[in-house]
Formats: C-alpha cells, sequence, structure tokens
C-alpha cells in the first residue's frame, strides 16, 4: 500500500497560481492511478482530477478543466496538481488519492491523503 503525503497549498489571490504535490511512499507508486479531490467547508469532497499509472491518461472535473494541470513523476513517486487562474470557490483542503483503475477513467480510491489546504482571496 501507499501512503500520500500532500504538500503545497497556502493562501494566493484570485487569478494566482498554486502548485500541489502528494508524495506517495510505501508502495509501488506507479502501479497506481492517482487523483485529486477537494472538500470546501460544508461541502462534500468533490471530484478534481486523476491520472493513470503511466501518466498517458488524464482526466478533469468540469469546473476545473483548462485550468488545472495534473502530472506525475513515477521516478519520484509524486504526481502535481498545477492550478492556475484560481478562484475563491477554489478555496478548500485538497487531498491526494491513490487507487486502482478498474475502467478508465473509474478508479477504485484505495488510499488517502490528509489533505492540504488551499485558500483562494478575492
Amino acid at each position: 500500500q501507499v501512503q500520500p503525503v500532500e504538500s503545497g497549498g497556502g493562501l494566493v489571490q484570485a487569478g494566482g497560481s498554486l502548485r500541489l504535490s502528494c508524495s506517495a511512499s510505501g508502495g509501488t507508486f506507479s502501479r497506481y492511478g492517482m487523483g485529486w479531490f477537494r472538500q470546501a467547508p460544508g461541502k462534500e469532497r468533490e471530484f478534481v482530477a486523476s491520472i493513470t499509472w503511466s501518466g498517458d491518461g488524464t482526466y478533469y472535473a468540469d469546473s476545473v478543466k483548462d485550468r488545472f494541470i495534473i502530472s506525475r513523476d513515477n521516478a519520484k513517486d509524486t504526481v502535481y496538481l498545477y492550478m492556475n487562474s484560481l478562484k475563491p470557490e477554489d478555496t478548500a483542503v485538497y487531498l491526494c488519492a491513490a487507487g486502482a483503475v478498474t475502467n478508465w477513467p473509474q478508479i477504485n480510491w484505495l488510499y488517502w491523503g490528509q489533505g492540504t489546504q488551499v485558500t483562494v482571496s478575492p
């Protein structure tokens, strides 16, 4: 199994950019599909983006498409989320997850990180 650990969150003004990182130790990182989710106060957790084990397939929520980019570096056991043109409604705790690709883009999410806070000011 792997243990995802997120980093890179912070406070940014609307229109700005952030890069989140997720390092996954304890297992064979390259076997897993990886993804990002977010949860805002009082709201349910929502899917943001996912990537196949090889990195040749990506999938995005409509709300972030054309603004966010997910990528991975299997040599570093790390997945990234590049967030551009940030909006106040992107404010949330962002969580990294690892899972088994069943029928892409469907992934059976198995392991979760604790999350990193992203706050976007108006």
